[in-house]
């Protein structure tokens, strides 16, 4: 693998995104998303995972972890969402090399897949990548940008095409369980892999990320209804 051009800074925000090799599927079924978003919350620790013992292996769903909480955090996670061949993470690195460790550690995914499916050679695409967050208003896109990635699933090529049912979108996104989204608006959804104490500070409670996500979903509606008028 080649090195990291790149210095990943300590406290600075970044948004990662990994794939899956020659664009495969990293998810095949809900036991494999389980078992990813498990990985989320016990790979982010400087300590050596849980997992190295057998029965922690078979917890493949967070909820049976209960109020397991890294001892020594590598990285904060603020937002996630899983698509069916890659990821978004939004995170913040709390220790020297703390990003690069993670992603090395949350890669152990690969073997249970590999065991699982019975399939050998890597599961992810290279090294991760990784966007330095410059400004706030770069975060609140971000914020929105992973949080809305989950449309492509119900609006094909929403982002260049627009939306045509936004009260769709928007139900969509709010019970779309493989997110950090449903826990920004209280649903309990995977509380313990997110951090989400800055984006309260920074945008606001309940209302105020919806309200984020929705304007940009309202922007792509009227992206869709001036396609159709240049079309009629």
């Amino acid at each position: 693998m080649p090195y990291r051009n790149t210095q990943l800074v300590v406290g600075e925000f970044y948004h990662i995104v990994k794939r899956g090799v020659d664009q495969r599927d990293i998810y095949l079924d809900n036991e494999d998303r389980f078992r990813f978003i498990n990985s989320l919350l016990v790979f982010n620790d400087k300590k050596p995972a849980p997992w190295s013992t057998r029965a922690f292996w078979h917890q493949r769903d967070p909820t049976s972890l209960g109020n397991y909480i890294p001892k020594e955090p590598l990285v904060e996670i603020h937002t996630f969402v899983l698509m069916k061949n890659h990821f978004h993470l939004l995170v913040r690195q709390l220790v020297e090399n703390g990003m690069v460790d993670f992603m090395k550690k949350l890669g152990g995914y690969s073997y249970y897949f590999n065991k699982k499916y019975e399939r050998v050679g890597p599961l992810f695409q290279g090294r991760f990548k990784s966007i330095l967050i410059k400004s706030e208003e770069q975060l609140k896109n971000v914020f929105v940008y992973i949080h809305t990635n989950p449309l492509e699933i119900i609006e094909f090529n929403w982002k260049e095409k627009g939306i045509d049912n936004p009260k769709r979108a928007i139900q969509f996104l709010e019970n779309y369980k493989w997110s950090s989204y449903p826990d920004y608006l209280g649903k309990e959804n995977f509380p313990n892999v997110t951090k989400r104490d800055f984006f309260f500070k920074l945008l606001g409670g309940r209302e105020d990320y919806k309200r984020e996500v929705e304007s940009w979903i309202q922007y792509k509606v009227e992206i869709s209804k001036t396609k159709n008028v240049l079309l009629e």
